[in-house]
């Protein structure tokens, strides 16, 4: 069976399929906005707080009894009323994003995120094509959105000069910045993001806890070589044969070079990069060295300053190149061009910043009024009982989170509710915060490309019509679930392996966690 403009045309549009998604697409749609979500669960904390107000439980981490606290009092509305913009003013999240984004800002609009994910891709051999496509969308996740809105279309390009179906290039490219979203062979903003949701809501159970945003790095790589040897046989063994040779005539190979003057300047830009890791490197050299713990000479330990550094370390990665870049490529001509790129950079993270007002305050009330901690104690203590505690509880989490991600996309959103419950029922059944985190992390990807509530799923309709004016959500979803199914097996499987031989997810990213 091929997939192509005649091939589209016999899809039957009122299919099964079809009704299915389109009743996901209408319910979703009825979702509030993340932000009247928040709002929406401010409201039945507190009037749990009310109606299990005196309900307590055993703190295992202090043997201190712990009770629901009514914020529906005097005390409750006075301590929301003064405290609510301090909570706002110390929101971990808050300030790791900003930061970071005074650098990506400019790395992204001066220019250089995209000429580095052309450059990576345009010269590989054609036998490694399809594996660096997917390598490089799984990658481009660093760089925040540019990857959904680059790579699609340039793969599809790229496989339409070697005189293969665009829509293949195009569908590898979707799978793999999509689906492999949580993964990376570095530490990025998503890391930061979840970490910053992750160490609070241990420390609920555990006050003394101590996490990094590298806690995941050993997994996620391990990870990414999986994915994309996975990707690679779903797209030649599944996807490819699908397809007819392709007939148009839409190759473009401005859309997939670079200028001179701008591979010089990616090639300066590359070297800035090394220049400044080889410095951290030989600042974390020695046992009395610069990036080591004072106290342990550890690297790794919350108080060294490479961890707690890390913030800051990736803005000038991002921040460096990009200034070089821009000033090679005269995008940037003085100082006030670089302020101009930030400026814009935080523009953009205008509705981030007031999502962040609802999260902190939904947080802050699911604190004062320990019912996080009265529910994780609760739910621990269930599945004691039940003698459910094994690698099943993991992964019966990630397919929960795999099927709201269906519903709802904004991974961040999903963390700051969730965290709170699941990071300290899981740390009570002994496993780490890293692992639930990274559970959370693979359910909140794999379903990410047959998703039609993603955000970027439309855009891909619109691109794949370019090929084939007949695409419609079906042939998307239809393409997307082998690539959906076998990224969620893999990983899933390699989580297991991880937990069953209690092998390290990162730096202080332990398997068993004991307090």
């Amino acid at each position: 069976m091929s997939v192509n403009g005649e091939l589209n045309k016999n899809v039957n549009k009122h299919s099964s399929l079809e009704k299915v998604l389109g009743k996901i697409e209408r319910v979703g749609n009825k979702l509030p906005d993340p932000v009247s979500i928040f709002g929406i669960l401010c409201i039945i904390i507190m009037i749990i707080s009310w109606l299990a107000s005196g309900v307590s439980v055993v703190n295992p981490s202090n043997n201190k009894t712990t009770a629901i606290v009514n914020l529906m009092s005097t005390d409750g509305f006075r301590k929301i009323l003064m405290e609510c913009v301090n909570e706002f003013q110390k929101f971990p999240p808050l300030g790791m994003v900003l930061v970071v984004m005074l650098g990506a800002g400019v790395a992204e609009k001066s220019g250089l995120l995209t000429s580095a994910m052309k450059s990576s891709i345009v010269k590989v051999p054609k036998s490694l094509v399809t594996g660096t496509i997917i390598l490089v969308s799984i990658l481009a996740d660093g760089a925040g959105d540019a990857g959904f809105i680059l790579l699609p279309p340039l793969a599809a390009t790229i496989f339409l000069s070697m005189g293969r179906n665009p829509l293949i290039g195009m569908f590898a490219a979707y799978a793999g910045v999509a689906g492999g979203f949580s993964a990376n062979l570095i530490v990025n903003m998503t890391d930061v993001q979840m970490a910053s949701f992750t160490i609070p809501a241990a420390q609920m159970i555990d006050p003394s806890y101590k996490g990094t945003p590298a806690m995941n790095i050993y997994f996620m790589i391990a990870s990414t070589i999986l994915l994309v040897v996975c990707g690679v046989f779903v797209t030649e063994k599944i996807i490819a044969p699908r397809f007819e040779k392709y007939e148009g005539d839409f190759y473009d190979e401005e859309n997939t070079e670079i200028g001179e003057k701008e591979k010089k300047a990616l090639k300066w830009s590359g070297i800035s990069v090394l220049i400044m890791i080889s410095i951290i490197v030989l600042l974390s050299i020695g046992k009395d060295a610069f990036m080591r713990d004072p106290a342990t000479g550890s690297l790794i330990a919350w108080e060294s300053p490479l961890m707690q550094g890390l913030i800051p370390i990736i803005t000038l990665l991002f921040l460096v190149p990009g200034i070089i870049y821009g000033a090679m490529t005269g995008r940037i001509k003085n100082d006030k061009d670089v302020v101009a790129m930030m400026s814009d950079a935080m523009k953009e993270l205008g509705s981030y910043i007031v999502i962040a007002f609802a999260a902190s305050l939904f947080i802050a009330l699911f604190n004062w009024s320990n019912i996080g901690i009265v529910m994780s104690v609760k739910g621990a203590n269930a599945l004691k009982n039940s003698g459910f505690t094994g690698v099943g509880v993991i992964v019966c989490f990630i397919l929960l989170e795999a099927l709201i991600n269906i519903f709802i996309g904004s991974a961040g959103a999903k963390w700051a509710i969730m965290a709170p419950i699941f990071v300290p029922m899981l740390l009570l059944l002994g496993y780490s915060p890293a692992v639930t985190q990274m559970a959370f992390r693979i359910g909140d990807s794999i379903t990410n490309p047959i998703s039609p509530l993603f955000p970027y799923f439309p855009m891909l309709i619109t691109f794949a019509r370019k090929y084939d004016k007949e695409t419609g959500m079906g042939t998307i979803i239809s393409n997307m679930i082998p690539y959906s199914i076998t990224f969620g097996i893999a990983w899933i499987a390699i989580l297991i392996v991880f937990i069953v031989f209690n092998i390290p997810l990162g730096p202080g990213g332990m398997i068993r966690y004991t307090m």
